[in-house]
């Protein structure tokens, strides 16, 4: 079942997911949670590759596989989270420690141009500007992107970003 779609296409906002997965069938998993996003909160637009990424912050873990992922939604943040920590659940997800291994992981990067500072829901997500594995694939699909908070396109904030992790494209594309 996919998620409605009004005729008004005014009523659409692009919103940015960036994905990921360390534990079990990692491709997989990235496949699921494209499913997810396209069922449950709206029309896939764009994908990136998916690439191979040392973990950030909490480097003692298994490589990530990372996307991005644009949808048009007609969909609220803070309703999008709600569906997202669902899925988290029904993955397996326990928050046990930040930044730990994952089954899966969906952040919202950019939900249209708006800016959200609301207690467990940040839009954009702090820490865009600071990691390569968001900005690469970003770059990807939305290179001219303006950050609304920064005032910097995404092609900008990865030459200035000093997260100099490798994220290597996987040579298999995902299909949605």
């Amino acid at each position: 079942m996919h998620a409605a779609y009004p005729s008004d296409l005014k009523k659409y906002i692009n919103v940015y997911f960036s994905l990921g997965s360390n534990i079990g069938k990692r491709r997989e998993n990235l496949k699921m949670a494209v499913d997810f996003i396209h069922s449950k909160i709206g029309k896939i637009a764009r994908t990136s590759h998916v690439y191979e990424t040392a973990p950030w912050g909490k480097t003692d873990q298994d490589k990530f596989l990372n996307m991005v992922v644009m949808a048009n939604t007609i969909y609220q943040p803070r309703d999008i989270l709600e569906k997202i920590t669902e899925f988290d659940r029904e993955m397996g997800r326990t928050r046990t420690e930040k930044w730990g291994p994952r089954v899966v992981d969906i952040d919202i990067i950019f939900y249209g141009k708006r800016v959200i500072r609301d207690k467990g829901l940040e839009i954009p997500h702090p820490e865009v500007e600071n990691r390569a594995f968001v900005l690469v694939p970003m770059m990807e699909i939305a290179p001219d992107l303006m950050h609304p908070v920064l005032g910097k396109q995404i092609d900008e904030l990865y030459m200035e970003c000093l997260d100099m992790s490798d994220v290597v494209m996987s040579e298999t594309p995902l299909i949605h």
